[in-house]
C-alpha cells in the first residue's frame, strides 16, 4: 500500500474517532505529498525515496519548531510540534542504533579506501544512499567525521 493510500485510511479513522491533533498531522503529511505531486515536471507518482524524504523533512521541521517553541517558554505549542513528529515517524522506517549505523560506515570507508576528512564526500556519498530514511545525515556525518579523524 502506498504511502498516499495509508495516510487517506488513516485520516479516515482519525476523523471517525474524532482524534483533531492526529487528524492535523495525518492532514499536513498528505499536503506535503500532493505539493510534491503537483509541482512542475513531476509525474503523477512519487517515489518511495522522495516519499521517504518528505517524512524526513516534516519531522525534522516539527523537531526544530519544538525546539524554537520551547526555548520561547511555550511549551504547548512545543507539545504540539512534538507529537506531530511522532505521528509522523510512525510512518518512516524504523530508525538504526548508531552502533549499526558505525558498522555500515566502517563498511564503506574500508570499501572505498578513504583515510582522511578530505574524502568525507566520497564516504557521506555512499553512506547517504545507503542510510537514506534509515538514519539521520547528521548521526552519519558525526560518525563519518569521527571515523576519518583517526
Amino acid at each position: 500500500m502506498s504511502l498516499e493510500l495509508k495516510i487517506n485510511a488513516d485520516i479516515k479513522s482519525a476523523m471517525l474517532a474524532r482524534d483533531a491533533e492526529k487528524l492535523e498531522a495525518l492532514r499536513a503529511v498528505k499536503a506535503a505529498i500532493l505539493v510534491e505531486k503537483t509541482k512542475e515536471g513531476a509525474t503523477d507518482e512519487i517515489t518511495v525515496e522522495t516519499e521517504l524524504k518528505i517524512l524526513q523533512k516534516l519531522v525534522k521541521q516539527r523537531r526544530e519548531s519544538a525546539e524554537i517553541y520551547s526555548q520561547a517558554n511555550r511549551q504547548d505549542l512545543a507539545q504540539t510540534e512534538s507529537f506531530d513528529a511522532s505521528i509522523i515517524e510512525t510512518y518512516l522506517p524504523r530508525q538504526m542504533s548508531e552502533a549499526e549505523v558505525i558498522a555500515v560506515i566502517k563498511k564503506i570507508v574500508a570499501e572505498t579506501g578513504a583515510t582522511s576528512v578530505k574524502e568525507m564526500g566520497k564516504v557521506m556519498g555512499l553512506a547517504a544512499k545507503e542510510l537514506a530514511g534509515k538514519a539521520d545525515n547528521k548521526m552519519i556525518s558525526g560518525i563519518v567525521k569521527g571515523l576519518l579523524n583517526v
